[in-house]
């Protein structure tokens, strides 16, 4: 999908970044992976012949400071009678010793900072200062140690001392995504405690008599692992023969410089170590989008304004204007309220698909170019249009791109079952072995062996050691709940590499794999015991007696006397003379035997009872045509939770009280005290801002004012109704 992520990088991390890329060379594409091309090119695309050690550019001063540390002079042979033996030992030596300085760098820093800042600093200053420095200082004790014992040995295991530090050094990440917040806490220290002032300054005179100050050095850790990259790829140039590209001779050795070269690509800045917040809004506005956008910053992201209509079935519908918001599994539709959004549905797109108006609808004033979102059960789709032809393009896009990586199509390949998914560890694909990318949804789980890959990689992957029988039985996979067809199924679209299992609208099928973000299921039918794969839209759940759901009843044909909001056969003016003794949000659905419309809905608000007709019509029921149900009680249930502002803008109120659980209530009250009704309190909260009332609904708070919670409905818009100071409202 459009995955335009919001780096959680300093300025100065992207920067480094950057140029890291322009002097060794990044991965193509966005999928965090190098291209395996062949080893020759994999050089030349470069030229490694300028100096590494030219510092990375920041805006602070001491941008010299990793040459002037780091920077070793390595003696080296004339070129004219350079072997291939002399070059190659000249990439060791400089590994090794420019690896030796930096830890001594690590040492000095460890030593002259952090231990005496300890007397100064509280344990949470000294982590925001120097982040997990002490973690990366064990890190590379541990890997010098390495190389020297890979030098001792001739240096022909270097490559495989990075290989087995490749994991270790994705400690970097979290390093690098502070060190913006780092540098802001240190300056702000220096700015406002004269003794942590002082005690800095007597700590640089001790080192290098105080040539780098503490700013500087805290950088050169993010500096050097982005030449990690680059030194082994001088050194695999090396094993070339630049006349003619030919290889020269240890293969072994050269194809482990190889995996560690890629290896050490893959913890660059740019590819690990983003705060968990970062990319948590995947969309910004499509219309400005274009290549060049990715090289500049990129703006502040924005949502789709659109003209939504609500499909659930045939006739006029209404358009309104919403903005969308695409994620990885949802969109979120809102309405523009001011300068915030207003939630109004959150669509999963697991249960969806696409598909293009090709006719331009002039109806919709400037909203001609529309395209449809169908639900894959028949039940409530959405119609979008946009402004214009190339939004509406770029957008059908999008949506086709978020469903395919829910849904991808060689998902079931090589007897996986692969899902889109989360790994809270730092995991590598099993066909390409390079690192999964980011910090959720980085790839796809096999759900049957548990075996992680990227999306392009879901058809190379090694078949899965958990597809027999007994591994089936093990991981979960057996009878299940029985299902019923409500469509004919003859094999087409086929299931990808499994054989199809073919049946009749009505036909009772036994699930023995699925699960509700697969597009493919696999059952039985119970009739012939026939198995294979069918697609998981054709079926609904049975019910527990395993025969097929005959259609559901109209509301009419529902005894709702149980419910304490039934108040059965009652007309208005007895419905008003009920309810306006009753609180705001008190209501009932009556009955209207003599008209067209059986049911209504009567609700107290402020002081006058409001009575809005419920239609049915084509096997739905409704308020208005923008949200339809099958029942009348899930439309009791939804607006339960939900303003009826949606449909009426001046009703500011959900269904809130049962008429017949208020009266019960009512009568416990006068039984204990005639004259005053006390509302329950489900709970006590502690408000934790200043907030002033904006109206009389309002309830205005201080900093610890102790509020008595009457209801948390409308809790998912914000708002609990409570009381403090003797004043019953709502708060936030």
């Amino acid at each position: 999908m459009f995955t335009e992520y919001l780096l959680g990088w300093c300025a100065l991390s992207l920067d480094q970044g950057t140029e890291a890329e322009r002097e060794g060379g990044a991965h193509g594409g966005t999928d965090g992976r190098s291209a395996l091309r062949p080893a020759s090119p994999l050089c030349s695309e470069h030229d490694v012949g300028e100096d590494i050690y030219d510092c990375v550019p920041c805006e602070d001063e001491g941008d010299d400071i990793y040459e002037d540390i780091i920077k070793v002079e390595v003696q080296q042979p004339m070129k004219m009678g350079m072997t291939e033996d002399d070059k190659r030992n000249c990439c060791l030596l400089e590994i090794q010793e420019t690896e030796a300085k930096y830890c001594r760098t690590l040492e000095d820093i460890e030593k002259n900072y952090m231990t005496p800042l300890r007397l100064v600093l509280s344990p949470a200053d000294m982590a925001a200062v120097f982040i997990n420095l002490e973690d990366v200082i064990k890190v590379h004790h541990s890997f010098l140690r390495a190389i020297d014992v890979s030098m001792m040995a001739g240096g022909s295991t270097l490559a495989k001392v990075f290989l087995d530090f490749k994991e270790r050094l994705l400690i970097y990440g979290e390093y690098c995504s502070h060190m913006e917040h780092a540098q802001n806490t240190l300056n702000q220290l220096l700015a406002s405690r004269e003794d942590f002032r002082q005690k800095v300054e007597e700590c640089t005179l001790k080192v290098q008599d105080g040539k780098f100050k503490l700013q500087d050095l805290l950088v050169v850790p993010m500096q050097r692992v982005l030449k990690y990259h680059l030194l082994l790829k001088r050194m695999y140039k090396g094993s070339y023969d630049s006349r003619t590209s030919e290889p020269f001779h240890r293969p072994a050795e050269r194809q482990q410089l190889k995996e560690a070269l890629e290896a050490m690509q893959q913890v660059k800045l740019e590819e690990f170590g983003r705060p968990k917040i970062d990319g948590e809004l995947k969309v910004r506005s499509i219309v400005n989008h274009t290549k060049q956008d990715s090289e500049r910053d990129a703006p502040e992201p924005s949502a789709l304004a659109v003209a939504l209509a609500v499909l659930t079935g045939p006739g006029p519908r209404c358009c309104r204007a919403r903005y969308l918001f695409l994620f990885d599994k949802v969109v979120i539709v809102c309405k523009r309220r001011g300068y915030s959004y207003e939630l109004k549905e959150v669509i999963e797109l697991s249960f969806h698909k696409v598909t293009d108006d090709p006719m331009n609808n002039k109806d919709v004033k400037k909203w001609s170019y529309g395209f449809y979102l169908i639900h894959l059960q028949g039940k409530q789709g959405f119609q979008f249009f946009c402004k214009t032809e190339d939004m509406k393009r770029k957008w059908m896009e999008q949506f086709e791109m978020a469903m395919s990586n829910i849904k991808p199509d060689k998902a079931n390949a090589n007897q996986h079952s692969f899902q889109m998914y989360t790994f809270d560890r730092t995991t590598n694909c099993k066909a390409c072995r390079m690192f999964l990318r980011g910090t959720f949804y980085q790839g796809y789980l096999c759900t049957k062996c548990g075996v992680g890959a990227h999306k392009e990689c879901l058809e190379v992957t090694p078949p899965c050691k958990s597809s027999s029988p007994a591994d089936l039985d093990a991981c979960g996979a057996g009878p299940g709940p029985k299902m019923v067809a409500v469509q004919n199924y003859h094999g087409n679209p086929a299931p990808p590499g499994k054989a199809a299992l073919t049946f009749q609208t009505g036909d009772v099928i036994e699930l023995l794999r699925g699960d509700l973000e697969s597009q493919w299921w696999e059952g039985r039918l119970v009739q012939t015991r026939k198995s294979g794969y069918f697609p998981s839209s054709s079926v609904k759940p049975c019910p527990v007696d395993g025969k097929p759901p005959i259609s559901r009843p109209p509301s009419r044909e529902i005894d709702y006397t149980a419910y304490p909001w039934f108040a059965g056969n009652m007309e208005r003016q007895q419905t008003d003379n009920l309810l306006k003794s009753h609180a705001s949000g008190t209501y009932l659905i009556r009955e209207r035997p003599a008209e067209a419309e059986r049911f209504a809905i009567s609700i107290k608000f402020n002081d006058e009872v409001k009575h809005i007709k419920v239609v049915e019509k084509d096997s739905w029921v409704h308020i208005t045509e923008a949200k339809k149900f099958e029942s009348l009680l899930e439309l009791v249930e939804y607006y339960q939770c939900h303003s009826l502002k949606e449909s009426f803008k001046q009703l500011d109120t959900t269904l809130k009280y049962p008429y017949k659980s208020r009266e019960r209530s009512a009568s416990r009250a006068s039984s204990r005290s005639p004259a005053v009704f006390t509302p329950r309190v489900i709970g006590t909260a502690v408000a934790r801002y200043n907030f002033a009332a904006r109206d009389m609904r309002e309830l205005s708070l201080r900093e610890g004012d102790v509020v008595k919670i009457y209801s948390r409905i409308g809790g998912d818009q914000g708002w609990w109704k409570g009381e403090t100071n003797g004043r019953a409202q709502f708060t936030p």
